[in-house]
């Protein structure tokens, strides 16, 4: 017994700090704060199950009227339990160690104090005969649905305590019947340990600790699985913690391949994408002409808003480029839809601009204009470096895609996409699609590092400029 005090300071010390709350991360919190409830929901319902049972057991095992006072005290504990669940919550709560403490203490007086209305004069070592601390087992499973391995622990040893305790007092001055051991040990003969064990009088104080022994080693095993569980619980919170801030970086397509395979982007490949390149026009004169935090707010409201255009066409955010930035459709794994994927994208990011741009406009703010590029073309894919990867996407498509977006400004256009990106969104759409609205070929166009002139398609802008 003595030894048992040691093994919980060492569970103490060991278990991570998983259970404090200032030191909890948002999923980590949240994802204990729900399991917390949850479990409490099941131990409830468990116990309440467990209760209706017993309810019915007994009245069938003893068809007598005052098997109503346990019926009455089932009531009360079925009670108990909704107010654990009212009380219970993630870290240390002083309130759900009292109910605890207060459902331990119901328990032991429903098993250890006789029926006041029970007809026979029995003496109170009789009561230990029947069985009732199997009880206690019941209230320890439904314990474990809560997934904390502390209320384990205190329930263990506070129902030791107390168990032993009404033991030691029965023992010491329990009410006795005179003659009845008399008349025992007369019955059985020359069998001392016999007559020890039928006497109605013997509390049978070597049972009783074997009870709480017992007792004591099955919580210590139940809290350590427990532990185990709600280590594994924070293991799971911790990977959601690093895939949401993965998604903050690189899109959720790239995420999920990621999550799912060990090298799933290590082998290098070549297939077809629509590369997207975004830019502010006139931003160099906007940074120059207003305080560095004015434009790290413009600058992260407008990634923002295109960001989440890119995510919703299940396009990847490929990288930021100062006040611009990359998206690739079709990466890491290809589709039928990623050039018109792509073009329905750049018209949600024109919409989302032209929105935010009547937002600024009630401020007094300049508005944003933004430039779109987009170009449709085989790519070499993979990740490059050695210890610190990052996922790439090379090739003379994406260089092309930069220098479409490019010559939107001698076109005085908002949007410039090459024949190869048309064609392909066409074939991939079904006639008279919104997103090919608008579009004007113009002449054919000479990109450096292209030989042959490029026929691109253009939709305009209104002619208003950023200040």
């Amino acid at each position: 017994m003595a030894r048992f005090p040691n093994l919980f300071r060492r569970l103490d010390q060991s278990d991570p700090p998983i259970i404090d709350t200032a030191t909890l991360n948002r999923h980590t919190e949240a994802l204990l704060e729900r399991h917390k409830r949850e479990g409490l929901a099941l131990a409830v319902s468990a116990r309440w199950i467990a209760l209706a049972v017993v309810a019915v057991m007994l009245p069938i095992l003893n068809p007598r009227w005052d098997v109503l006072y346990y019926e009455a005290l089932l009531l009360a504990m079925a009670g108990v339990g909704w107010l654990q669940s009212r009380v219970g919550e993630v870290g240390r709560s002083r309130r759900e160690l009292l109910v605890l403490m207060l459902d331990i203490a119901l328990m032991t007086f429903i098993i250890a104090v006789p029926n006041p209305f029970a007809p026979e004069d029995w003496p109170s070592a009789v009561v230990h005969r029947f069985g009732g601390f199997d009880y206690f087992y019941v209230l320890l499973a439904a314990a474990t649905l809560a997934y904390s391995w502390r209320t384990i622990i205190s329930f263990g040893v506070w129902t030791a305590a107390i168990w032993g305790l009404v033991a030691g007092s029965l023992w010491l001055f329990g009410h006795r019947i005179p003659g009845l051991s008399d008349a025992v040990a007369a019955a059985v003969g020359d069998r001392p340990y016999l007559a020890r064990m039928l006497d109605p009088n013997s509390i049978l104080l070597d049972l009783r600790i074997q009870e709480v022994v017992v007792f004591l080693i099955v919580s210590v095993i139940l809290a350590m699985t427990v532990r185990r569980f709600s280590r594994l619980l924070l293991n799971n919170a911790q990977l959601e913690r690093e895939r949401e801030n993965l998604s903050r970086y690189f899109s959720p397509n790239v995420v999920e391949q990621l999550s799912q395979n060990d090298e799933p982007l290590k082998q290098t490949r070549t297939h077809d994408v629509a590369v997207l390149f975004v830019d502010i026009v006139g931003f160099t004169t906007y940074a120059a002409s207003h305080d560095p935090q004015q434009v790290i707010a413009t600058l992260r409201g407008f990634h923002a808003r295109m960001e989440a255009e890119v995510f919703r066409h299940g396009g990847t955010l490929d990288k930021y480029l100062g006040d611009g930035m990359m998206a690739t459709f079709g990466t890491p794994v290809p589709s039928e839809q990623d050039a018109i994927n792509a073009l329905r994208c750049v018209r949600a990011m024109r919409d989302s601009l032209a929105r935010w741009n009547a937002e600024r406009a009630l401020t007094g703010e300049p508005p944003i204009l933004g430039s779109f590029g987009l170009h449709f073309g085989p790519v070499v894919l993979g990740d490059i470096g050695a210890n610190r990867l990052e996922f790439a996407v090379l090739g003379n498509t994406v260089n092309v895609a930069s220098r479409i977006e490019k010559l939107t400004r001698p076109l005085v256009a908002e949007i410039a996409l090459s024949e190869q990106m048309r064609a392909r969104a066409e074939g991939q759409c079904a006639p008279g699609d919104p997103a090919l609205d608008g579009l004007f070929r113009q002449a054919p166009q000479a990109v450096r590092g292209i030989e042959e002139p490029v026929t691109v398609w253009t939709l305009s802008r209104p002619e208003n400029r950023l200040h």
